[in-house]
């Protein structure tokens, strides 16, 4: 049932991370060996008592959880199912017990999708059990003799809310029937994490709402959506009061995003967005509901919430205009100049606390950046050191990697733009370089940032300059900046990153003829618009689960099936003019070759849209090639199929832009 070996110990025993020589740029295989495989774990975290650690540790076709004792480094305990079962997420509720989630292979889809059950294991000797979910017991997700009792009615899906750091016998759960629509109203409840009894202590007062809980375990935001998609915040002073509304978008125009409270409960942190400029930080007396502005960035949106990793409360945020920065609530407490001095001990690193011992002696520090996908190190606070444990990646040398530059240029009309340009490891001064643009997916609610990315890296690699601009529309510089890509498909948007391209161009960077467009979902869109709207602009294109012809996005897909979907689409795609920026209506204007490839099972942007994109290219005359994976979805989940998507792609730009061939 439950698997005993020590597959982790050897990663964590080590006591540095082994360093490589600096080499010349990897082939194309040895390049997908490096950046196309399986991490060696998902996630780590340290127990309450800093007796143990626990991992996700992906083996095939499964993710498993294994615990196992700091002090000897011996597996202890662990959670492992039969079928293609992934442990999702994991959460140390005391110094000897673990809830997780998982998700599973459903059909034929290769990406495991959330069950909407919580198990609980135990640190020694397993015990594992199921406390909430769906299914009754494990005999129905396994078809064997079950060893995990049934807890549940078998008509919820369960959720976690909040691992409440100072309760070791609860959790806060949400849940929502099984028969539930589109708009669902969810509930919160405390369960008990030794049988999984529960209690309700709030029921949403608007649909898809999240909840936020004080520090005592006391439910006081949800934040939620109407079918129009306004957001909706209610608050309120504690369990036995009433809800009262505390914005609604439809009304105010803003956004306002309970974040959490400080550790004594007087304060709750909120993210408020502006009429004009970033989303700032707001401070809100629980005493007399005052509010005050904490925080307030002439540039970027606040990027992450830093939180203590002791009383959980949030302290201040990151921000990610071009390189990490953070600012601090209060600049001059305890946590924050502890954690400014771990940003001190890492350089040039963005630095996260993952864990905690309760008292904050012992704490797991992950220090990452745009070349390092992440050492973990344990911090003893009392003695100031810091020893490795484990790098995410150990083949990966940040020092041959290459570097993202944050760049900022204008776009035609003025408006700034922000993003980030990789040049491959050796050649930072190097000009006239090929170049590929890569526009993200979304395109709305998603950014470019400085993380380490294994892809750019692999395009790098190859000897390819990288080019990801935050084009309007992007999140991360307020909402103004955002609504401005409203109904701008093929439009604004597109020229925006038309561009940033020629920005490349006039600063000597890019060879004028050796300049791919290529993205996945939207960026798929603008990959394949850009080379209609500008042929004479770049020599191919690349577009991966795309969608093309945008019409269908209103028949065909996942999105539309909600009422709240459909407005979406409405709001940010429009109904105007959809065959005039469709690049399926546009094939003829296209005169470069061009790459596509789409999962067969993807809901988001069914193959539909590359087949039609697919004929259309074929009646233009324009050289097209197709790979669709029948049993994959919006991404490709199976290791390998990863690796003939980017051996087929790096092919074909190794032969439009001249760079190396794949072995």
């Amino acid at each position: 049932m439950f698997s005993q070996g020590r597959f982790l110990a050897f990663l964590l025993a080590v006591s540095a991370v082994p360093a490589l020589s600096a080499e010349p740029a990897p082939s194309a295989t040895t390049a997908l060996d490096l950046f196309v495989r399986e991490p060696q774990f998902r996630d780590l975290a340290l127990s309450p008592s800093g007796e143990y650690f626990a991992a996700t540790v992906p083996q095939g076709d499964k993710t498993v959880l294994a615990v196992f004792r700091r002090s000897d480094m011996k597996v202890t305990s662990g959670f492992k199912m039969d079928g293609k079962t992934h442990v999702n997420a994991f959460w140390w509720v005391s110094p000897t017990r673990l809830l997780l989630e998982v998700g599973e292979k459903m059909g034929s889809l290769e990406q495991p999708r959330l069950t909407g059950e919580i198990y609980a294991v135990d640190a020694e000797g397993g015990n594992a059990e199921i406390l909430a979910g769906p299914r009754k017991g494990l005999s129905e997700a396994t078809g064997q003799a079950t060893l995990i009792k049934p807890r549940d009615d078998g008509q919820t899906f369960a959720f976690m809310v909040d691992d409440l750091a100072q309760d070791d016998e609860h959790v806060i759960i949400s849940t929502q029937s099984v028969y539930a629509s589109s708009d669902v109203f969810t509930q919160a409840e405390r369960m008990d994490v030794s049988n999984g009894s529960r209690r309700v202590l709030a029921r949403a007062p608007v649909a898809r709402a999240q909840f936020v809980a004080d520090h005592k375990g006391d439910i006081r935001f949800a934040m939620g959506a109407n079918s129009r998609n306004s957001d909706i915040t209610y608050y309120r002073k504690d369990d036995d009061s009433d809800w009262e509304k505390l914005n609604d978008e439809a009304q105010t125009g803003l956004i306002v995003t309970p974040l959490g409270f400080s550790a004594d409960n007087a304060i709750a942190y909120l993210q408020v967005s502006a009429d004009s400029g970033p989303d700032v930080i707001e401070s809100m007396s629980v005493a007399t509901g005052e509010r005050k502005v904490l925080l307030k960035d002439a540039v970027a949106d606040p990027h992450h919430i830093l939180v203590d990793p002791v009383s959980r409360a949030p302290i201040g945020v990151r921000y990610m205009d071009g390189a990490s920065r953070t600012a601090f609530f209060e600049p001059e407490s305890p946590e924050a100049r502890s954690w400014r001095s771990l940003e001190a001990a890492f350089p040039g690193h963005t630095v996260d606390l993952r864990s905690s011992t309760s008292d904050g002696r012992l704490q797991l520090v992950v220090a990452s950046n745009d070349r390092n996908p992440g050492h973990y190190f344990l911090f003893d606070r009392d003695a100031k050191s810091a020893a490795i444990l484990v790098s995410a990646a150990e083949w990966i040398d940040p020092a041959v990697m290459a570097m993202k530059k944050p760049i900022a240029f204008k776009a035609r009309d003025g408006l700034q733009l922000r993003g980030y340009l990789t040049l491959p490891n050796g050649k930072e001064s190097a000009k006239n370089l090929p170049l590929i643009l890569l526009p993200h997916g979304g395109p709305f609610f998603v950014r470019d940032d400085w993380s380490f990315e294994e892809e750019v890296q692999l395009l790098a690699s190859q000897g390819y300059a990288v080019l990801q601009v935050n084009f309007r529309g992007s999140a991360g510089f307020g909402s103004e900046f955002e609504q401005l890509g409203a109904k701008q498909w093929g439009r604004t948007m597109q020229d925006d990153l038309t561009d940033a391209t020629k920005w490349a161009i006039s600063e000597g960077v890019a060879n004028p003829e050796r300049i791919c467009i290529y993205g996945s979902s939207y960026g798929a869109y603008a990959a394949l618009m850009g080379v209609a709207k500008e042929p004479d602009l770049y020599r191919c294109a690349a577009g991966n689960v795309g969608v093309y012809q945008l019409s269908l996005m209103f028949a065909e897909g996942d999105v539309q099936r909600m009422t709240w979907g459909e407005n979406y689409l409405k709001d940010w795609l429009g109904e105007e003019g959809l065959d005039q920026i469709s690049p399926t209506n546009l094939a003829d204007r296209i005169k470069v070759p061009v790459f596509l490839a789409a999962g067969g099972e993807d809901e988001r942007a069914p193959p539909s849209h590359t087949r039609a994109m697919e004929r259309a290219l074929k009646a233009a005359g324009v050289p097209v090639q197709t790979t669709i994976y029948p049993t994959e979805g919006h991404g490709y989940f199976d290791i390998d199929n990863r690796r003939d998507y980017y051996r087929r792609l790096l092919a074909f730009f190794s032969e439009h832009l001249g760079a190396a061939t794949p072995h």
